[in-house]
């Protein structure tokens, strides 16, 4: 573990300033609340609502609470591994740079493929659900059903997505100072609408005034029973993927403030931050509308795909419905600025360790961001969304769950690379053996089991929309599927540049040893 005296606590180390300078970042600009907000805005509990619930209420019905806390747990678990890679070695790769060091080149590769690719995927995502809100809420405002349903209409919803991010790719090639001041206004605003809906949606439930006439059960938080093992790791992988995104504090360490401190307490602030939304959000949900398939019920067309589209005039009015939509609108414009930063930096770090061709190694020489890298997570978004559209009726629903696999696979390699890579401290002190071995190992594991459960049932064309390839279900290629394709793409850089597998640019190491230069 890197110490430091008093003097130096609130100040970035040399090595840490050398390692961002080296690879043309800027230092000393995010502190424990920017990178805090950062990382809700990459979440964006207002998107991620409405885009993932369907596929939670889907599997699970009445028990998404308890869904939602058991997500909660492997994430909170795996969060302890970040936070102490990221006192140690702060590096903008994050679980590439510490999966290599830990597990050597080949695992870290394919966690940083994992983590790349997944991010790239939920940027088309998050676009398309942008796209479709954009036209609800100026239908609404004009009072013109045919503007509203412009969103349904495919080829408008492709071109109007891929604008989405190509305008957040170049915001977010501005550099991170610019992406920090815009996410404050937009995080913001959309926490306090989601609070005032819920508080809606949760009166007229206590006072009796809702569709659903459920009564308030204990039940709902309980995740032991009425649950088959299918039916939980399907809702479990939409929870999880509910509550990604806040690490991207963690790939902001080397411009952070302080980064042995700030890049681990931001991202668990944030990460209690939107549980606290969740659960407030799904009771008062589910207790206003039920989990039935008509009428408003969340299991129902409207609600299925789009929670918020079918619930924000019932609970909220007409004026309200404007202000939902506006705050699902704005999620969806702070978690694009903000999604692209670890995917860029992503490929950032694994460009300098030779991992990707030399060319995702460079860095804007004025606004210290990865231009390149942020290109082409954008393009590759771009057209994956628009050969995915083309195959699926529900694309997002189908995303979401081979999202949830992705993130289970390199959340989970990157709790397993910490146990390893601290090896030396596991009986250290009582810290270290809960933070360094004990949360890493029960969070890594129950996250691969969830992983494998998950591969296993994404084979059934039934999981997500139903679209199937071959007999075999659209989300096993778009989660397992694109993951192995990763490994084809490892072999073919391994033959043109070999020298990060044989370890010479990132050897593998254990706590206390510096990092390469």
């Amino acid at each position: 573990m890197l110490v430091q005296n008093a003097s130096e606590a609130t100040m970035p180390s040399r090595d840490t300033q050398d390692a961002a300078s080296g690879k043309g970042l800027a230092t000393n600009k995010v502190g424990t609340i920017a990178g805090a907000v950062l990382s809700i805005a990459s979440i964006a509990p207002a998107y991620t609502t409405t885009a993932s619930l369907g596929l939670i209420v889907a599997a699970v019905g009445l028990k998404m609470p308890a869904l939602l806390i058991a997500g909660f747990i492997p994430m909170f678990l795996a969060a302890y591994a970040y936070r102490e890679f990221s006192s140690e070695t702060p590096d903008c790769g994050a679980s590439f740079t510490w999966s290599a060091r830990a597990l050597g080149p080949y695992v870290g590769w394919m966690a940083g493929w994992g983590s790349v690719i997944a991010v790239v995927i939920v940027l088309a995502n998050i676009a398309a659900v942008g796209a479709e809100f954009l036209y609800l809420f100026i239908g609404r405002l004009a009072h013109s059903e045919s503007i509203a349903a412009l969103g349904d209409n495919k080829l408008i919803n492709i071109v109007t997505t891929l604008a989405f991010l190509a305008a957040a790719g170049w915001a977010a090639s501005r550099g991170i100072s610019s992406s920090e001041r815009a996410q404050y206004v937009l995080v913001g605003f959309q926490l306090v609408v989601l609070l005032l809906f819920a508080g809606i949606a949760l009166a007229k439930a206590i006072s009796g005034d809702a569709p659903s006439g459920l009564s308030f059960d204990i039940d709902w938080f309980n995740p032991f029973t009425g649950l088959t093992l299918g039916a939980f790791a399907i809702g479990l992988i939409g929870s999880v993927f509910m509550y990604w995104g806040w690490d991207t504090a963690l790939t902001l360490g080397e411009e952070c403030k302080d980064p042995q401190r700030t890049p681990g307490r931001a991202g668990l602030l944030s990460i209690l931050t939107v549980l606290g939304t969740y659960l407030l959000l799904a009771v008062a949900l589910m207790w206003y509308a039920g989990v039935g398939d008509t009428g408003i019920g969340l299991s129902g067309d409207a609600a299925h795909d789009n929670v918020f589209g079918a619930l924000a005039e019932p609970v909220m009015g007409g004026a309200g419905e404007l202000l939902l939509f506006a705050a699902v609108l704005v999620s969806t414009i702070a978690s694009l600025q903000a999604t692209f930063l670890p995917a860029a930096r992503a490929m950032l770090a694994m460009g300098t360790f030779k991992a990707l061709p030399p060319r995702f190694a460079s860095v804007h020489p004025v606004y210290q961001v990865p231009r390149f890298g942020t290109a082409v997570a954008a393009i590759v978004a771009g057209g994956f969304y628009a050969i995915t559209a083309l195959l699926s009726q529900h694309v997002l629903l189908d995303t979401i769950a081979a999202l949830g696999i992705m993130i289970c696979w390199y959340y989970g390699i990157t709790a397993f690379a910490c146990v390893w890579y601290f090896r030396n401290r596991w009986f250290a002190s009582a810290r270290d053996f809960l933070f360094k071995l004990a949360f890493p190992l029960l969070g890594g594991t129950m996250l691969l089991v969830v992983f494998g459960i998950s591969v296993r049932e994404s084979l059934k064309p039934e999981v997500g929309s139903g679209a199937s390839i071959f007999g075999v279900g659209l989300v096993f290629y778009l989660g397992f599927g694109i993951l192995a394709l990763g490994a084809v793409l490892m072999l073919a850089q391994r033959w043109r540049h070999p020298e990060y597998f044989r370890g010479a640019t990132l050897p593998r190491a254990v706590s206390g040893d510096p990092m390469p230069s």
